[in-house]
């Protein structure tokens, strides 16, 4: 599972994520790609399970770039605790999203590849996402 080796501090505010990404909405390593287009928090979980069906589905062909990392810790409070008596302990770790951002990029494999893998990986994310291809690539050569 993806999380942080080290962090400054065990506990973060929520924080507010409003406006489009300011960073990471354009593609930078690969041809092919799924950015998304709302505000959600994802799961360190979520983020590999994506990935293995990306690479599962591309059977080690091609290249794989995750543009996400869960580095916000969360943290939930026991069953049955009353109110009061300080924030939780630490659960697990959520990368924030917000509308525009890359998540998955994908490089040595054809367009209907590439579209079907990317498929499959927006299926296990909790977004709403769109398949994007790169500004200058020719749709008539195959990989």
């Amino acid at each position: 599972m993806l999380q942080p080796k080290k962090t400054k501090f065990r506990r973060q505010q929520k924080g507010r994520m409003k406006g489009n990404a300011q960073r990471g909405h354009e593609l930078a390593f690969g041809s092919f790609g799924i950015k998304t287009l709302e505000n959600k928090w994802i799961t360190g979980r979520q983020i590999e399970a994506a990935r293995i069906a990306v690479t599962r589905y591309m059977q080690r062909q091609g290249q794989v770039w995750v543009r996400i990392f869960p580095d916000k810790p969360i943290t939930k409070k026991p069953a049955e605790v009353r109110m009061g008596k300080g924030k939780g302990s630490p659960e697990g770790f959520v990368a924030p999203v917000t509308p525009g951002r890359i998540l998955f990029e994908i490089e040595g494999v054809s367009y209907d590849v590439a579209k079907e893998a990317l498929r499959l990986a927006a299926q296990k994310l909790p977004v709403t996402t769109r398949f994007i291809v790169r500004r200058d690539y020719d749709l008539t050569q195959n990989a």
